[in-house]
């Protein structure tokens, strides 16, 4: 069996599906051919450059979104750079173990779905994403945990984007109760 019938990243489970043996991999990790980023998972060493620990969560959780902090970096809404992934699951789910540095958060089943979008990590592998609006929400929602500064600095960046569209934002916004009200309150204030 050849490397080639494998993504970049990949598990153990998935490499056993496409017929490569535990002996196979062994050998292949001992040549240097693939590198192990976690237990039961792979990638091979000639593998573009990547984000490791994005992949490693990816791998772990298929429904694993990026969320607050680091989703408001990714869409350049604050320059905080966080020591940790901020990641949400869907709260029936248990987050699974990870190497990488990552903060977990568990939202609602009947939200978790509302602004998520997708991004590559590696080569056929994506994680999700929340945009830019559901992050702001998410910002406002939580800033008791996250801090009021951050959410109306990452709210003021997104206002003068072009395109940026405050009736949307509290279009999505009336699917969480709590955060509407002073989200409305600061955009009346910074309008």
């Amino acid at each position: 069996m050849s490397l080639d019938a494998l993504p970049n990243a990949f598990s153990h489970s998935l490499a056993q599906e496409r017929g490569l043996s535990d002996r196979r991999l062994r050998g292949l990790l001992a040549d240097g051919a693939l590198e192990r980023l976690a237990h039961g998972l792979y990638r091979k060493a000639d593998a573009p450059p990547a984000d490791l620990d994005r992949i490693e969560i990816a791998l772990r959780a298929s429904d694993a979104t990026l969320c607050l902090t680091t989703a408001l970096s990714h869409h350049d809404l604050t320059d905080v750079i966080p020591s940790e992934i901020d990641v949400a699951l869907p709260r029936s789910r248990r987050p699974p173990r990870v190497r990488a540095p990552v903060r977990w958060h568990r939202f609602r089943e009947d939200t978790f779905g509302v602004g998520r979008e997708t991004i590559e990590v590696d080569e056929g592998l994506s994680i999700g994403i929340y945009s830019a609006e559901r992050s702001l929400i998410d910002a406002f929602r939580l800033r008791h945990q996250e801090g009021d500064e951050m959410a109306v600095e990452a709210l003021r960046r997104w206002l003068k984007r072009p395109g940026a569209t405050p009736a949307n934002l509290l279009a999505m916004a009336k699917h969480f109760p709590k955060a509407e009200p002073s989200l409305l309150q600061t955009l009346r204030i910074l309008s």
